[in-house]
């Protein structure tokens, strides 16, 4: 028997962070999801704050929403996730399309409309998505750029309900989400559409209320609804054997819907996100997709706009397989061999003859893919210019487009989204002009004989439109993204990308290095040299004095693992992101630029 008094263990030292004041969370459009409250971080003092930095037209922001979902509901009483809504584009900056963006993508908190990007400038961010938390005292202790960091935030959530409760500075309680009243209509922000053999009858995929709708063939009276536990299914595509092959976007899946019987079967998907480094190849129901927007029967498969990864993969229904047909991953607009071209956002597919259309909604761009797997572009410079320009195609412009539509002429239909408008493409005259306007973000087009039916997502209707034999003239204007440029000395600049492994975990390094850092440039010419793939996260980089302005694209990623050396199955996790910075090179700039994978910028 022991009699020596027994020894407390103490507690252990809560983390020591960096101790950054947070700033003022302000916004010229104000507060969403708050019933009509403004908030202040001092309404949110003694609740870890989650802000979400986001673009409604970003895919990898969406993944980042559905990602924090299971988080905001477990810690609702000591959590606020709040979305900072931050425009790329110019309709983005326009309040109703991010009510309408709010609503369409189900996001449960309060969301701050920031048209003129003053709280991203406060918080120095430099990519959508981007996550900063500020805990219970109103400091902020974590950023990270890109998706897959839930696990991340999870585990320092909870490590800061311990700390802060025992502190005394947690408060638990309702946060301050209000959830807005909802809006009757037939459809609510349908995404795609397809006509049925025989009866005629359209089948639209109603995305926010996660259907499937057929309607009469004059569109609007309501058919069946098809509940096959969709989750914002977006494209449609006939098969040769009646059936329709849907998009499941959010559920990173297709599936088969058969007309007649009624029956939705899951043909390709894991149900999980693709993630870097899983198979690309193989059976269909073994391999993970990642958010596929479009599909299109093409060549004998369904050739997939797969918008997650800036990809188009195809699916062979005969052999139950898919594999990736075209693109790197690597998001920008780099045409050729479809194995090194590069796509951005790929959302929109329509097959004509020895052609796939292919809309590019992040470059506003319209791509196609010949008969010998070559990437071309017919519309469209890159992922900062848009507008609404008509004219040779070398120079017109469109803003985000999300769905093509091939014509019996050749041409090729453009919903032109963020511009409401349907636009054309002729590969005969390389000429682009406008055929409507006043729609409301259409998002596809159906030909049904000498009519379009057009997806008007934002007014949650079909719109019948005649093919018109002149086109409509509109005043030209083009746009840069708002984002100013970030201002780089000549010469020789230290790219700096912090990753930091999160609490508990180490970078992952038992089959050699855990971090991949890609360098290119739009124009390539402004970098003269440091480009190309390396496995070191710092680069110095030389500037082309003669190349005052352009884009410099950026693609990180790092493995990391728990550090338990008890735990023989250390559960793993990739961080990526990748970057697109407009630099203007000037002999008063940095020579430094720090872009933040997860951590905090040492000398931010």
């Amino acid at each position: 028997m022991n009699d020596a008094a027994p020894v407390s263990t103490p507690a252990p030292e809560p983390r020591r962070r960096a101790r950054v004041r947070a700033p003022e969370l302000i916004g010229k459009g104000g507060w969403l999801n708050t019933g009509g409250k403004e908030l202040t971080l001092a309404d949110l003092r003694g609740k870890t704050v989650v802000l979400d930095f986001w673009t409604f037209c970003c895919i990898n922001c969406l993944h980042v929403i559905d990602e924090l979902r299971e988080l905001e509901q477990r810690h609702s009483d000591t959590t606020v996730i709040i979305g900072v809504h931050s425009p790329k584009f110019v309709h983005e900056a326009e309040h109703q399309a991010v009510v309408d963006a709010v609503e369409r993508y189900q996001v449960h908190h309060p969301v701050l409309d920031d048209p003129e990007l003053a709280t991203w400038k406060q918080y120095a961010v430099r990519a959508w998505p981007t996550l900063v938390v500020i805990d219970p005292e109103g400091y902020v202790v974590a950023q990270h750029a890109g998706e897959g960091h839930a696990h991340a935030i999870e585990r320092l959530v909870t490590e800061l309900e311990a700390e802060h409760e025992a502190k005394g500075t947690l408060r638990r309680g309702d946060g301050p989400y209000v959830e807005p009243e909802p809006v009757a209509t037939d459809l609510r922000f349908p995404g795609k559409a397809v006509r049925l053999p025989g009866s005629g009858n359209l089948l639209v995929s109603d995305t926010t209320r996660d259907q499937l709708v057929e309607l009469a063939p004059d569109g609007e009276a309501v058919l069946r609804r098809v509940d096959g536990d969709f989750n914002e299914p977006q494209g449609l595509a006939l098969l040769p054997d009646g059936r329709v092959i849907v998009a499941d976007t959010v559920n990173h899946q297709l599936k088969t819907y058969d007309p007649d019987s009624g029956e939705v079967t899951v043909v390709a998907g894991t149900g999980t996100q693709w993630w870097q480094g899983e198979p690309t190849a193989g059976p269909a129901l073994d391999v993970s997709l990642s958010s596929p927007w479009d599909v299109a029967w093409w060549r004998g498969e369904v050739w997939i706009a797969m918008a997650g990864v800036h990809q188009l993969w195809a699916y062979d229904p005969d052999s139950g397989r898919v594999r990736v047909a075209a693109g790197t991953t690597n998001e920008g607009l780099v045409d050729g061999p479809a194995a090194e071209a590069w796509f951005a956002q790929p959302s929109g597919l329509a097959a004509a003859g020895d052609r796939l259309w292919v809309a590019d909604s992040e470059t506003s761009a319209v791509r196609w893919v010949d008969g010998e797997d070559v990437v071309h572009t017919a519309v469209g410079t890159g992922l900062f210019d848009f507008g609404h320009r008509d004219g040779a195609a070398g120079q017109a412009l469109l803003q985000h487009p999300l769905g093509v539509t091939a014509l019996p002429d050749g041409s090729v239909a453009i919903c032109d989204t963020y511009n409401h408008a349907l636009r054309r493409y002729d590969p005969a005259t390389s000429e682009v002009t406008t055929l409507a306007t006043d729609l409301r973000e259409p998002s596809d087009a159906v030909l049904d004989g000498d009519e379009l039916v057009v997806v008007e997502s934002a007014r949650h209707r079909l719109t019948r439109l005649r093919l018109p034999e002149e086109a409509v003239r509109v005043e030209a204007v083009a746009h840069r993204t708002q984002r100013a440029a970030t201002e780089a000395a000549p010469g020789t600049l230290k790219l700096d990308v912090v990753f930091q492994a999160p609490q508990g975990q180490k970078l992952d390094t038992r089959y050699g290095p855990s971090t991949r850092l890609l360098v290119s440039a739009t124009p390539p010419a402004l970098i003269a040299s440091g480009e190309g793939t390396g496995t070191d996260l710092v680069r110095e980089i030389t500037l082309n004095p003669e190349v005052t302005e352009g884009v410099l694209h950026v693609s990180a990623m790092a493995a990391s693992c728990d550090d338990d050396p008890e735990n023989e199955y250390p559960a793993c996790h990739m961080h990526q992101q990748d970057w697109g910075v407009p630099i203007r090179v000037t002999d008063m700039g940095a020579s430094r630029l720090a872009l933040v994978l997860a951590g905090m910028d040492p000398e931010g």
